[in-house]
Parts: structure tokens; sequence; C-alpha cells
């Protein structure tokens, strides 16, 4: 029985079709949430480097949020969602994650992203402004609240990276084995393992999301080794910063992060000289803001609001 194959052309042009069509769905998909959390997508060029953030517009307080490692703006968008109007919400991607430049041979460091951040903010014409950043981004916006005091009005940290913590994390313990990363993907199959490490109840992703974003972790797997090792070898930078930080701090923990262990906040407390308050969350992992948005944003909407 003779087989029927399908030509060369066709079956490449099916390929472009579905790649097309899971292009246009995440697209749609990602357009509506900022759509339902009142974001707006910018741009805008600093220093040479093009930036892509949302918006949230507010005439109140402003808050900049600062997503994590192989993370983008839209960790945050359902967050912002959950805040109330008035707060404005500027969520960027930084450079070499999301849809900002990823130029080779650029410093990714913590510092190097704080200080660009800072070139950032001026652009925009931010003079004081409240700062919240989850893992890598905790740590950039510590940094940044170390280095430009003048700037910051409130530190918000959510699992925040740059402090050695007493107990070894999870991911550590992997780390320490000489064994691969478990923030970077082997496979688009091996996203479910990401979600299951990073999250105690991941949240819910649409299957064309979730497909797309499992590509997408597998394809950016080399270069965010490549920031990843940089980010390693910078070392605990934060904590040799912690006592220049003047600006008031809440810290909020998922007790069941296996990338940094809670027991950061210990550290964070003996070290620190300014105003610091605490929250260890149960049964949460490594982005409360992810995994409870409307919680996260309470615990920071009653925050903003004290005197």
């Amino acid at each position: 029985m003779k087989k029927f194959r399908k030509p060369f052309a066709t079956t490449i042009l099916s390929a472009f079709l579905f790649v097309g069509c899971a292009s246009y769905l995440h697209k749609t998909g990602i357009s509506l949430e900022r759509y339902r959390s009142d974001l707006e997508s910018k741009s805008v060029l600093v220093d040479s480097l093009h930036w892509k953030y949302t918006e949230k517009p507010g005439s109140a307080e402003t808050l900049v949020v600062v997503h994590g490692f192989g993370g983008d703006k839209d960790h945050w968008t359902r967050f912002s969602r959950h805040l109330p109007n008035g707060i404005r919400v500027i969520a960027p991607d930084l450079p070499g994650f999301g849809e900002s430049d990823k130029p080779e041979g650029l410093n990714y460091t913590q510092e190097a992203q704080a200080d660009r951040l800072y070139h950032f903010t001026e652009s925009l014409g931010l003079k004081e402004f409240h700062i919240a950043g989850n893992s890598m981004g905790g740590g950039i916006a510590g940094i940044f609240a170390a280095k430009y005091p003048n700037k910051v009005k409130s530190l918000i940290l959510f699992d925040n990276a740059g402090v050695k913590s007493p107990t070894p994390s999870e991911m550590q313990l992997i780390d320490m084995q000489g064994k691969p990363s478990p923030l970077l993907v082997t496979s688009p199959e091996d996203f479910d393992r990401l979600l299951a490490f990073t999250f105690v109840k991941p949240p819910y992703l649409p299957s064309f999301l979730k497909s797309y974003f499992a590509n997408k972790s597998f394809a950016n797997r080399d270069w965010n080794a490549s920031i990843l090792k940089q980010i390693r070898k910078e070392g605990y930078f934060l904590e040799e910063k912690l006592t220049e930080i003047q600006a008031p701090t809440i810290v909020i923990w998922g007790k069941e992060d296996k990338v940094i262990h809670y027991t950061v906040m210990d550290v964070l407390k003996k070290k620190m000289k300014t105003k610091l308050e605490t929250v260890l969350l149960e049964n949460m992992g490594h982005a409360p803001m992810i995994e409870d948005p409307k919680l996260s944003a309470k615990l920071v909407q009653d925050w903003l609001n004290k005197p």
C-alpha cells in the first residue's frame, strides 16, 4: 500500500500556521489580562536600550515593580488588578528579559540592573516612589533603595535574592551537589516541573498560554543560564548594602519557597537599620504576587496606607 506523504512545503506551511496561531493566541491572552488590569503597554529608549513596560495610570502613589529571574513585566499583571484605582503601577521588562533589548556582552548583575533601573525611572520623570521586587527583582530593588535613597519612599520585597539564608533552600542544596539549576528547563515538557518547584498552587494558565511559556522558557535556556552565571558570580551583593537602606521596608515571603529559604528574613532583621515589617505566608511558594495576587495586593495596599 502506497503511503501518502505531505509535500515538504506543505509541512513547513502547516508548522508556520501552528506557530502563528499559538503566537496570536498568546498575544490575545496577554492583552486581555493587561486590559482587565487597566495596564497600558509602553516603551522608552534609555541609554540606547529599548525598554518595554506596562503602566496602570494613577494620581496617588507610584509603585515600580521589578520581576525576577527569567520573568517579565506580566508577573505583576494580575497583582496590579487588585490594587485600588489611584495607585500608579509601572512594571518594566529589565534589559535581557521579556520584550526589552537583550544585547550580548552586557553586564546583567543585580547591581548593574539597579543602575539601569535608576536611569529608566529618571527617563520617566519619577522623582519619588515605592519600589517592589520579587526574587532577583527583590535584590535589584533592595540595591536600588540602598544606592538611591532619595528616590525611594518605601521598599517592598517578595522572597528577595541577594542575601544568604542561614538555612539552605532546596535549590541551594541542589546547586551544592553540582546538579543543573532547577530554574532552567530541559525541555518544554519540563515546564510543569518548574511550576511545581516554584509554586505550592501554580496559577491557572490556559493550555495555549502554558505551551507558549513552556516553549519560550526552553528556547531561552542558554541565555538565562548565562545571566544566572553572572548573578552567582556577583554573590550576595544586597547583603553588603543592607545597612545603607533608609526606606521603611516590608518583606513578604512564602514559607514553602524552595528557591530562597525564608530565613533570609532573620538576616534582614539583624542587619537593616530602618523600619522593617515581615510577613510569612503559609502554603505559599517563591512568588506570592503570582500565586495569590489578591492577598499580595492587599498586603501592599495596607502597607502603602500606613502613616
